[in-house]
């Protein structure tokens, strides 16, 4: 018996997520770039979505000297400016009504008093959301305060009934393995895990949240995601500008520490993973961690052997502007050997994936701004087509488009009209011409998932002290006498041709 599925059904997965309740969302930090650019317009748009309980309260905290008007029409500014959807007087006038300022200092721990006090008071929603906008060596000093004022929940019994106290905490979680097992460690004396939701945009991007549904509910990919099939992997995030106005803390991280470390590793597990038990969030992030432990611990010569790490100098961008120095940059070092382009190879010794090629890349001032995942199959055995068209008969490959026009390309070899010949095509899907569906931006999905409590886009204590421990290394192996030299490439450059083309094995296109 055949079974057809009804054009268009949608097969809800969320049946079980519980309804919306009133939740109180404090922003600590709320007069800084973030929360102005993302986290107020995301906020906005989950209101005029209906994806925000109309008896819900947003509560901004910061020491600059605003009344809550002014501090309303800043945000209302933000709002017009950043969110995807436009601004409605209508929607933006039933939000604003639930609008309100705390000033202080967050080192003052009366103002954790008066927003307990506010928490308590009959006409505010007993669940709170605790949303760190702040400086990342401010995280604990909050979280601290927070659990000394009785807003932590740690010690508190899962199977409490009561209301829920979440903590969302930006990116970067620490700056190495160590400092983020000791961040771990203070957020763990305040809060329950449970209750921590460590934030990484990149995950609440469609086409990044996509992955799942299209590796484990496709039978024609599946059977092809292994060594057996798959030649290599390439995940790119790579832009056009460089560092702006961020050259203080650029300057101390690097491209590894700023992206590398999280964006891509966060591609990486998603792309490697093995299918979870269940699609709760556990299940998923567990496999995400088994993906970080199969990494080899290469030797210092060896990172060193598999990196390139790179430095912009003075040129004309791909979209044609002057772009400075990198040395030239506001607030870095003239003599700075700071990379602005990294790329790493790794392997995840595991039975699916073992031998095969992870190339991993990012960087500022390239020739191109895209986020992608490019899967490489293996060429055909030398026989019929393969033996006859050699190079020219290309490999097929699945991209996944994260930004910009977001979607999945995937390449194969068809006859050519009319004659005894061979060409590249694709087939081709694009989320934004679909055009009906709702594509909401990263940070409206991932704060209704934390105020709904579904942590599977977050990241899990150990997966972040995992990808410290890889990063770790290849920050050790760049500082060691076997360190690759600092390649100066001239803004707008390829990452595909010299001098930071990265080579992989031939053998492993085999």
């Amino acid at each position: 018996m055949s079974y057809k599925s009804p054009a268009g059904a949608i097969c809800e997965l969320d049946a079980g997520r519980l309804p919306l309740e009133p939740v109180l969302v404090a922003v600590f930090g709320a007069t800084g770039d973030l929360t102005h650019r993302k986290i107020i317009p995301a906020l906005y748009n989950l209101t005029r979505n209906g994806l925000l309980h109309p008896a819900s309260m947003v509560v901004g905290i910061a020491r600059r000297p605003l009344s809550e008007e002014e501090f309303r029409t800043q945000l209302r500014e933000a709002c017009a400016q950043h969110s995807h959807t436009g601004l409605d007087q209508r929607v933006w006038e039933e939000f604003s009504a639930r609008l309100f300022y705390l000033r202080g200092d967050i080192d003052d721990q009366s103002v954790y008093v008066r927003l307990a006090e506010l928490i308590a008071r009959p006409d505010s929603p007993r669940n709170a959301l605790f949303y760190l906008a702040v400086a990342p060596d401010q995280f604990g000093l909050v979280a601290r305060r927070l659990a000394t004022a009785g807003l932590g929940t740690a010690g508190r019994d899962a199977e409490d009934v009561g209301p829920w106290r979440r903590l969302v905490v930006e990116k970067p979680f620490g700056t190495d393995a160590h400092s983020a097992h000791a961040l771990n460690h203070l957020l763990h004396d305040c809060f329950a895990e449970r209750d921590i939701f460590r934030i990484d945009h990149y995950l609440g991007k469609e086409t990044v949240q996509n992955l799942i549904y299209f590796r484990f509910a496709n039978s024609v990919f599946e059977p092809l995601w292994n060594r057996r099939y798959v030649a290599r992997v390439e995940i790119d995030v790579l832009e056009t500008g460089g560092i702006g106005t961020r050259g203080g803390y650029y300057d101390k991280a690097g491209a590894a520490r700023d992206m590398l470390q999280n964006h891509l590793v966060q591609l990486l597990c998603l792309t490697a993973m093995e299918p979870p038990a269940t699609l709760d969030p556990e299940s998923i992030r567990e496999e995400k961690v088994k993906v970080l432990r199969a990494i080899p611990d290469y030797a210092l010569t060896e990172l060193a052997a598999r990196s390139v790490r790179g430095q912009y100098a003075g040129g004309r961008a791909a979209d044609g502007r002057e772009l400075p120095d990198y040395r030239a940059e506001a607030k870095v070092t003239p003599s700075s050997q700071t990379e602005t382009y990294a790329a790493l190879r790794l392997e995840v010794d595991n039975w699916r994936f073992a031998g095969v090629p992870f190339v991993l890349r990012t960087g500022k001032a390239l020739d191109r701004q895209t986020s992608e995942i490019r899967v490489h199959f293996k060429r055909p055995p030398e026989t019929l087509f393969a033996g006859y068209c050699r190079d020219k008969l290309e490999p097929n490959a699945l991209v996944v488009r994260i930004q910009p026009e977001e979607g999945m390309w995937l390449s194969f070899n068809s006859k050519v009209p009319g004659a005894a010949g061979l060409k590249r095509g694709d087939l081709r899907f694009s989320y934004r011409e679909r055009g009906s569906d709702y594509f909401p931006e990263a940070y409206e999905r991932l704060l209704a998932d934390a105020i709904a409590g579904d942590s599977t886009l977050f990241i899990r204590f150990d997966e972040a002290e995992e990808a410290w421990r890889l990063i770790d290394g290849l920050e050790a192996a760049w500082a060691s006498e076997w360190a690759p030299p600092l390649v100066r490439y001239v803004a707008g450059a390829s990452p595909d041709e010299p001098p930071l083309a990265f080579a992989v094995p031939a053998v492993c296109e085999a």
